[in-house]
């Protein structure tokens, strides 16, 4: 029976980083490609870690992986909010479809200062 929870999680994680790549080749523009490789790589590498400690089970392992996964999830989003923010910030241009940007003209270009809402 593990056996078989350890191909569904390994088979899950590899399709997850599949259309992670998939993503970063079709999405239109670098926002879009950041929000697919941060939610699908991510989910597709825990899957893949979890299946090891299955795999392995053993507690110095599983502990890791553990710690490993707690990582990737408390970082992954803050890096990628951090490289779109630095890439709006000097200027990479959104897909010309984009409906909404919600930071235009909140910006001030000579301090780095986000303006609040307009009360």
């Amino acid at each position: 029976m593990s056996d078989i929870i350890i191909m569904v999680l390994a088979g899950l994680g590899a399709l997850f980083i599949l259309l992670a790549a998939i993503g970063i080749v079709r999405m239109p523009d670098l926002y879009l490609r950041i929000s697919v490789t941060t939610k699908a790589a991510t989910l597709g590498i825990g899957l893949i870690l979890a299946c090891c400690a299955l795999h392995f089970g053993s507690v110095a392992i599983t502990s890791r992986v553990v710690a490993i996964i707690f990582f990737m999830i408390l970082t992954a989003p803050v890096g990628a909010h951090l490289i779109g923010r630095a890439s709006y910030f000097i200027g990479v241009p959104m897909w010309k479809k984009s409906v909404m940007d919600d930071l235009k003209g909140r910006y001030e270009a000579d301090t780095h200062e986000l303006k609040g809402e307009e009360e």
